[in-house]
């Protein structure tokens, strides 16, 4: 291993845990040192670390944290990261505010310290700017390369105590603008110029223009893919998998499934199926569970209350394998799906991964596996200890949004949410679809209906930044603007601002309802 301090802009000292201090290269460029020593040093991992946190610095736990070699940590235990909150402005994803008390996915990386394999570096060195700021350097290459199979996290691990300070590695506005250009589309840079100027009165055109000369950064997309992905961590002991299936109205779409899991090569042990009938005095209408033998255990649950996040949470307390499967009623997989997940969770050393799930009508483009901004609870496998004492939030039930809720508590918790195209599931979107019973909302009646729906604003308000909540406000103006808006543009924006309240009120109400 070898640690890299530095002073902020400049290495400070270069030390080798089996050979001693380094004699040269010291009032260099940190990003330029660091590509230079993988380049010398191509099977070490190669750590830079702030001075004032040198005697801070945890070196006996960073080589357990590589258990496989595409990996980039960095921490910083500031309360504010090198790219501010105006970040919120165009990137709208989970990555955006980190939690400091467990391993977090993000591509916001920090300077003060972190740690990478070298083999990394020299994959990905011919589109590495190193004469960038050590922080933009690290940033940049982060968000360029997640999306290509690196994995990319705050890790507190790396220091042996945190402590809370004030970072003064902030970005100003012309770098912000910069990255904005550098790492999005060109309609993000215009954006993030409207919505400082409607959100903060912030009038910031010589940063802009200045931004327009930056060049898109170009990020080969197979650079990652001959570095193996071969964790050593040992994850799988038991190897046992549950199947969590909510079922309503989908009899024989159900049988289909369950065929499908009894024709696999790797054999569930349980399959959960809680069914709903919302009619008075029903019964259940599977009696293919008890007429036919199955190579596994059906747990059967019948309730008269729909709903997929009560139906979801019933099935949990019923889970007692080492993996859950979370599976829909309508789709169709190949005979290997659950052979594939076992080999998954033991190549990754990862605890939750999705698995590509597509209409009839789209192909899947096979990739790198890869960090993910979502949770899918009909294509989703888990690590069952990561979901103990979880639960779908209720004020999500009948609306959209619980998904993406359960993947970031899976977050809060430090469990990373991977992405695996080469898995593949058929979703049928059978034609008895949606909720068959239609719900009644607690807004349905109003004269100003909310837009958008309030469980959408429910997890914004939960998850999101102020900025990202505005910025979303910004799009949905945007993408609906129509003619009435060139008729009366003072109505449609007085029409929107209701609506809008509206829907925050109503996710305020659902917030304090599941509290």
């Amino acid at each position: 291993m070898i640690i890299i301090y530095n002073n902020k802009s400049k290495v400070t000292e270069i030390v080798s845990t089996e050979t001693g201090t380094f004699p040269s290269k010291i009032n260099r460029n940190i990003a330029e040192v660091l590509i230079d020593l993988t380049d010398k040093f191509r099977d070490e991992i190669v750590v830079w670390c702030h001075e004032s946190e040198r005697d801070n610095l945890n070196v006996s736990a960073i080589e357990t944290l590589f258990h496989h070699k595409k990996l980039l940590f960095s921490y910083s235990s500031s309360t504010n990261n090198f790219l501010d909150n105006r970040l919120g402005y165009f990137e709208d994803s989970p990555f955006i505010i980190i939690n400091k008390e467990v391993r977090y996915a993000t591509w916001q990386m920090s300077g003060m310290v972190g740690a990478v394999h070298a083999s990394v570096i020299n994959a990905c060195k011919k589109d590495l700017k190193a004469k960038d700021n050590f922080d933009y350097f690290l940033n940049s290459f982060a968000k360029s390369a997640m999306p290509h199979g690196l994995f990319c996290y705050s890790e507190p691990r790396l220091l042996m105590q945190k402590k809370v300070v004030e970072s003064k590695r902030k970005s100003n506005t012309y770098e912000l603008f910069r990255f904005t250009k550098q790492h999005y589309k060109t309609r993000w840079v215009f954006l993030l110029f409207f919505n400082l100027l409607l959100f903060e009165k912030q009038f910031q055109l010589v940063p802009f223009v200045f931004s327009l000369f930056y060049r898109k950064r170009n990020f080969n997309s197979e650079a990652l893919n001959h570095i193996a992905l071969a964790s050593n961590k040992k994850n799988i002991e038991l190897g046992t998998i549950d199947v969590l299936i909510p079922t309503i109205g989908r009899k024989d779409y159900l049988l289909n499934v369950l065929n499908n899991l009894a024709s696999q090569t790797y054999m569930p042990k349980n399959v959960i199926i809680i069914e709903q009938n919302p009619l008075e005095n029903s019964q259940s209408d599977l009696d293919f569970i008890q007429n036919s033998k199955w190579p596994f255990v059906i747990k059967h649950h019948f309730t008269n209350r729909s709903g997929a996040c009560n139906a979801r949470n019933i099935g949990l307390t019923m889970v007692e394998s080492e993996f859950t499967f979370f599976a829909d009623d309508d789709i169709f997989f190949e005979n290997d799906l659950l052979e594939k997940a076992i080999f998954t969770f033991q190549t990754t050393g990862n605890e939750v991964f999705l698995v590509a799930c597509h209409l009839e009508s789209q192909t899947v483009i096979p990739h790198q596996i890869k960090q993910f901004t979502v949770f899918g609870a009909g294509h989703a496998f888990v690590k069952s200890s990561c979901i103990k004492n979880l639960k779908f939030n209720m004020g999500f039930e009948f609306g959209f949004g619980e998904d993406a809720d359960f993947g970031m508590q899976l977050r809060n918790r430090g469990y990373d949410i991977l992405y695996v195209s080469t898995s593949r599931i058929l979703h049928l979107k059978a034609p008895i679809g949606g909720f068959r019973t239609k719900p009644v909302l607690q807004w349905q009646n109003e004269e100003i209906q909310p837009k958008p729906s309030p469980t959408v604003m429910l997890y914004r308000l939960l998850y999101d930044t102020k900025e990202q909540i505005q910025n979303y406000k910004s799009m949905i103006f945007i993408k609906n603007l129509n003619s009435s808006f060139l008729l009366n543009p003072f109505g449609y924006i007085k029409t929107f601002k209701q609506k809008w309240n509206s829907s925050v009120y109503w996710a305020n109400n659902l917030k304090r309802q599941q509290s």
